[in-house]
């Protein structure tokens, strides 16, 4: 087993999620490459069997789906195509890990979400509770996004984002990417043979985010480095390490728990959990503007004020989340408006005092609280 890093040891996790992309689940010819799935699923049992919860986010419905209908663009040609791609694939995938966790002892459970149910805070909490209990059971979830009635507005793009945001709603120890790639490297090393892969990341800062090359290089997924970046942020600003790893070779669970090749990214902190959930969401109503004072007041943990507010945009209710950005749009934190926008316009840069007589009634102190906010 590999020597802990930073906290990061695989074999202490009790809780995994990992994500396995269609380039890996799916060979040129549209068939499950069930000789290598089976290696992994060796790995799921082994992990169970050692009192560790695995939670499985799974692509490949779309890829399997699109071979047997014969269309075009892998069926990412429009969202119809996807739709019938998925609803046709994804009743083999779902039959395939039924069949090889059940050859092991272990029960599957099938979980098919789209964005709004883990961006609706209710339903996200409907999920939470559902694969709490069937972790309870001894279940093993499968999950993937239902692209048979996704559309464009309410949907992840790809599973690298989807495994974190259920990493989160489960409670979870770390997630692991199984990739095409071994890591993040400091330049695509398909280009340039002297790139180095990137061990360790303890933030993820520009220089980080540039290392990163967009695409799937296989043309059957959806995601690429970048798309894993999105999904690093999101875990670690709920407290979750994430890995990617090569799942090009025979175990590759297995094989990083022995020898902890891939990059891996640490999680410097945790929060309580109505700010994980801010933190995660991928949609937002609106974006508050404010200034540097505000700025330097957020940061010392303190609410904001309408009078360091410079502008308001989009449209969006009492309740609703918003970004907080700064003068040059950097996103600063992430929270609960305690105004709709109509009025949040009205009170924008106004003291206190002032905010009573252009509202008509007695104002709410804040414009967002920072109990209901995550800085970012």
């Amino acid at each position: 087993m590999v020597a802990p890093v930073n906290g990061f040891a695989p074999g202490k996790w009790s809780r995994i999620v990992v994500k396995i992309g269609s380039s890996l689940l799916v060979n040129g010819d549209g068939q499950i490459r069930e000789d290598w799935l089976k290696t992994v699923v060796d790995d799921i049992a082994e992990r169970h069997a050692a009192g560790q919860q695995i939670i499985i986010v799974s692509s490949g419905a779309i890829a399997l789906g699109a071979r047997r209908l014969k269309l075009p663009k892998g069926g990412r040609s429009c969202v119809e195509d996807a739709q019938a791609a998925a609803a046709t694939g994804q009743i083999a995938l779902s039959h395939k890990w039924a069949e090889l966790l059940g050859a092991k002892g272990l029960t599957a459970a099938q979980i098919l979400v789209t964005l709004d149910d883990l961006e609706h805070r209710r339903r996200y909490l409907n999920a939470s509770a559902t694969l709490e209990r069937l972790l309870g059971l001894g279940v093993v979830p499968v999950v993937n996004e239902n692209d048979s009635v996704a559309t464009e507005e309410i949907r992840f793009g790809d599973n690298d984002r989807l495994a974190a945001r259920i990493a989160q709603a489960a409670d979870a120890s770390a997630v692991i990417l199984l990739s095409d790639i071994d890591g993040l490297y400091t330049a695509n090393p398909h280009k340039y043979p002297d790139a180095r892969l990137v061990e360790h990341v303890e933030a993820i800062t520009d220089e980080i985010v540039a290392m990163a090359d967009g695409g799937s290089s296989s043309g059957m997924g959806s995601g690429g480095m970048l798309s894993k970046l999105e999904a690093a942020k999101i875990a670690n600003a709920a407290g979750i390490n994430l890995a990617i790893i090569s799942g090009h070779k025979d175990h590759p669970l297995s094989a990083f728990a022995s020898s902890g090749q891939g990059t891996v990214f640490h999680s410097a902190s945790s929060q309580g959990a109505r700010k994980k959930w801010l933190a995660g969401r991928l949609t937002v109503r609106g974006r508050i503007m404010v200034d540097a004072g505000a700025a330097k007041a957020l940061a010392s943990g303190n609410s904001l004020l309408p009078a360091g507010v410079r502008s308001v945009s989009g449209v969006f209710a009492r309740g609703d989340v918003v970004d907080i950005v700064s003068d040059d749009g950097r996103i600063l934190a992430r929270g609960l408006s305690e105004y709709d926008s109509g009025d949040a316009v009205k009170i924008a840069g106004c003291r206190s005092q002032e905010i009573a007589s252009i509202l008509g009634g007695v104002p709410r102190s804040v414009m967002v609280h920072r109990d209901h906010m995550v800085m970012l």
